[in-house]
């Protein structure tokens, strides 16, 4: 990895970027979890990095808003192509710190392209509207960037989750300062600082600050940064909510899941536990749309867990770098013995485990459930591992009361022949994302992204109309030919 040289270890080793590099206060291990190998040293913030990053932001940003439109359009799209050129330098280093298998990995690179291309786009749309007015005026109303935006991304799809803030919020003329999860310093921070070095983005715009929790609070407390998009865990989103909510600040909050995928008694059988197999164990279940519980029509649900418990255990489980494998490491431990904990006292609670339940050190093996009630740990909460819990349901008034009987509302996924009756059943349950006969992660750069209740504040992220709301402020401005004559 040392030898590779777009990304390699002498350009980011111990030092911080914001347009330029500089030396760091601290370092975080960069941890291979499928071998516990130590890959580097990446520069690690303090908070005290936090002001500084601002107050370059603040300045820079003035000048970046101002400039003509085809300018961050330039550097959005020599962005999209600088993501495309190293995209296998990009999917090895995301195989080896983050645990994706290689065909996950290489499907980094070119969506975070199109994030870039979307963005492109989006600066030269119309950004405000001509207004009816009752007085001799000119009304109307446009949008003009926060200013600073404050980007917290997670671990498990770190490049991404980033990008889809990062590049609106920098093409509707803002400054951005981003916080990657200290366990995906690399793929989460340094690789998207190589891309807009390379893609020529002004200095001063894009700060990224690897850290710990002290980091992330400065940057939530900061008086300067009125804008935050938050991707993470549902207690995360919370502690950020109330503090941004002391500050009247605006958050977009993409928090966890425990989706439902239901399927129907009219089905094909194999296309059915082939999609369910999907949704719970691709990336290690760690991906916030994963299918959580899997309600299945009590005249399939034997036969669907025997068939998905056959598929979990023929799945190779190893090196994410292997072309073979199908599931690889958790992040780290502590990951690891929260979906053990989980799995086990679910075990213990009376559930049958038709599949899985072991590890070895990070490959946790996926896992299937059964005998599942509502109270079930690893069915009523998030797991945020390859595991599946299998429940039956009687018919479609059960099946729609178990599939809305969760405090999150993120992603829904219905199988069924009927599509009428599969759009019927989706009116009945909240969720932010449906899916009716297909798996529940999906995503597209050209979408509203977000879900409702403990997966969301209802903000949504993706799609240009959606983007212009999270990122900018709207304005209302009159224009007369002259100053009205008041009396007193």
């Amino acid at each position: 990895m040392a030898e590779l040289g777009w990304l390699a270890r002498d350009r980011w080793e111990g030092r911080l970027f914001g347009g330029a590099w500089r030396d760091a206060p601290a370092t975080i291990p960069v941890v291979e979890p499928a071998t516990g190998r130590i890959l580097g040293q990446a520069g690690a913030a303090v908070p005290g990095d936090v002001d500084a990053a601002v107050a370059a932001a603040v300045e820079a940003q003035r000048a970046w808003a101002a400039a003509p439109y085809p300018e961050r359009t330039r550097v959005l799209r020599s962005a999209a192509e600088a993501f495309l050129a190293h995209a296998e330098e990009i999917a090895e280093w995301s195989a080896r710190e983050t645990g994706a298998v290689l065909a996950a990995a290489r499907g980094q690179a070119p969506v975070a392209a199109e994030e870039c291309y979307q963005a492109a786009q989006l600066a030269s749309m119309p950004y405000g509207e001509v207004l009816r007015s009752a007085q001799p005026r000119l009304s109307l109303s446009r949008r003009l960037p926060v200013g600073v935006v404050g980007v917290i991304a997670p671990f498990n799809a770190p490049i991404l989750l980033a990008m889809r803030s990062v590049a609106p919020a920098l093409a509707l003329g803002n400054a951005v300062i981003l916080k990657p999860d200290p366990r995906t310093a690399v793929t989460g921070g340094v690789v998207l600082a190589r891309v807009f070095e390379e893609a020529g983005l002004p200095e001063g715009l894009l700060h990224v600050l690897p850290g710990g929790a002290d980091v992330g609070e400065a940057l939530v407390r900061h008086p300067r940064v009125p804008v935050l998009a938050f991707t993470g865990s549902t207690e995360g989103g919370r502690a950020i909510a109330v503090e941004a909510a002391r500050r009247l600040k605006r958050v977009h909050l993409e928090l966890g899941g425990n989706s439902a995928l239901v399927v129907l008694d009219d089905v094909d059988l194999d296309a059915a536990v082939a999609a369910g197999a999907v949704a719970s164990f691709r990336h290690q279940g760690q991906i916030c749309m994963a299918a959580g519980r899997h309600l299945v029509h009590e005249s399939l649900a034997d036969d669907y867990a025997a068939a998905l418990a056959e598929r979990a255990a023929s799945m190779t489980v190893g090196d994410p770098t292997l072309p073979d494998v199908a599931v690889g490491p958790l992040i780290d431990e502590r990951q690891r013995d929260r979906v053990h904990g989980l799995v086990a006292a679910s075990v213990d609670g009376g559930a049958r485990l038709a599949a899985g339940g072991r590890f070895d050190g990070l490959f946790y093996l996926p896992t299937v459930l059964t005998d599942v009630r509502e109270d079930t740990p690893a069915y009523a909460q998030e797991v945020f591992g390859p595991v599946a819990p299998v429940r039956a349901f009687h018919d479609l008034d059960e099946a729609a009361r178990m599939a809305g009987d969760s405090p999150y509302g993120l992603s829904l996924g219905i199988l069924t022949r009927d599509v009428a009756r599969g759009l019927a059943l989706a009116e009945r349950v909240p969720s932010g994302l449906v899916h009716i006969n297909d798996q529940t992660i999906n995503d597209e750069p050209v979408i509203p992204f977000g879900g409702v209740g403990d997966s969301g504040n209802g903000a949504r992220i993706g799609g240009h109309t959606a983007n212009l709301e999270a990122f900018t402020e709207q304005q209302w401005v009159t224009v007369r030919a002259e100053p009205p004559r008041y009396s007193n």
